[in-house]
């Protein structure tokens, strides 16, 4: 299935937002503000079934999680454990606010060995 849109910037109760904790001259922010993301995701959009299978992840997400995972000569297993832990990597994903913990199993990251 084609990605969802990810949910709004609206502020989360009880969350502070990734533009009031993080440095904004951090390269992974620097790095995001100038990828066209849009641009990506109009890229993909077409490679998704619009009605079979899962939903997908975001575009966003999927690219970033590559591009750190080969930037930093990452496996997959911990690209996505220091996802978690890091909010310059959230930010870089398109996250507004940190996630704790991976939203789905290991084996439905969006990485496979397929794509290498």
């Amino acid at each position: 299935m084609k990605p969802k849109p990810q949910p709004s910037d609206a502020f989360e109760l009880f969350q502070a937002h990734f533009d009031q904790l993080l440095n904004p001259k951090h390269e992974l922010i620097l790095l995001a503000s100038k990828i066209n993301w849009s641009g990506l995701e109009a890229a993909f959009v077409d490679t998704y079934c619009p009605d079979i299978g899962a939903p997908a992840k975001a575009v966003r997400l999927m690219v970033g999680l590559h591009c750190l995972k080969y930037a930093l000569n990452e496996s997959d297993e911990s690209v996505v454990a220091r996802w978690v832990e890091n909010p310059y990597w959230q930010y870089f994903c398109g996250y507004t606010h940190m996630q704790h913990e991976w939203s789905t199993s290991s084996t439905a990251w969006p990485v496979s060995q397929r794509t290498q």
